[in-house]
């Protein structure tokens, strides 16, 4: 079975693909994510953040995420 910081990488993966995505978690509840993507280029932090946020938006409504520190940095 897969831990939810697993699916919270995948789920970006998917969304992102060729992206550089790490994921760490201490406890499960609190997640840091960075996430480094060709598809970032040319767009806002805010633009970048809310790809990542789309991608995870069943996990977020859920609950099951609800205290995520996100990095984004354009690749390219």
């Amino acid at each position: 079975m897969m831990t939810l910081t697993e699916k919270i990488k995948q789920k970006i993966e998917e969304a992102l693909p060729g992206a550089e995505v790490e994921v760490n978690s201490g406890d499960q509840v609190h997640f840091q994510a960075r996430v480094v993507a060709s598809q970032f280029q040319g767009l806002s932090r805010v633009q970048q953040q809310q790809k990542v946020y789309t991608a995870l938006g069943d996990l977020i409504s859920t609950g099951e995420v609800h205290a995520l520190s996100l990095q984004t940095v354009s690749k390219g």
